[in-house]
């Protein structure tokens, strides 16, 4: 099996960030990860935003966030677990995550309290 990519986190740049975030299903991944007390099984995530996800799709998203550099992903027997690198994110883009997270929390409260439903995800 092939190592896995983390970029370190000099290489790591807002335009990929953004990049990374601009598919509301990598955002939706992300927030639950950095919610998280440990690190969350890539199957958790089988389903998002109330749509089921095809594990090759799901792959693709999460394999986005870590080039990214927003998680690190750890194979442990067949499966993998990913946590947020936000504590380093922070020390070199002082509240990017939190400011993305946030923004994130009252669009999806937003959402829920209009009742209009998200664009369907591609």
């Amino acid at each position: 099996m092939r190592p896995l990519f983390h970029p370190s986190i000099e290489d790591v740049s807002v335009e990929a960030i953004l990049h990374a975030l601009s598919d509301p299903v990598r955002v939706a991944i992300l927030v639950e990860i950095v919610g998280a007390a440990c690190s969350q099984n890539c199957s958790n995530f089988l389903q998002v935003n109330d749509k089921d996800i095809p594990k090759s799709t799901l792959s693709q998203h999460f394999k986005a966030l870590r080039e990214a550099g927003l998680i690190r992903g750890e194979r442990k027997g067949v499966e993998m677990h990913n946590t947020s690198r936000c504590a380093e994110i922070e020390q070199r883009f002082p509240g990017l995550i939190l400011a993305i997270v946030n923004a994130h929390n009252i669009q999806s409260r937003d959402r829920r309290r209009s009742g209009r439903k998200r664009k369907p995800i591609s």
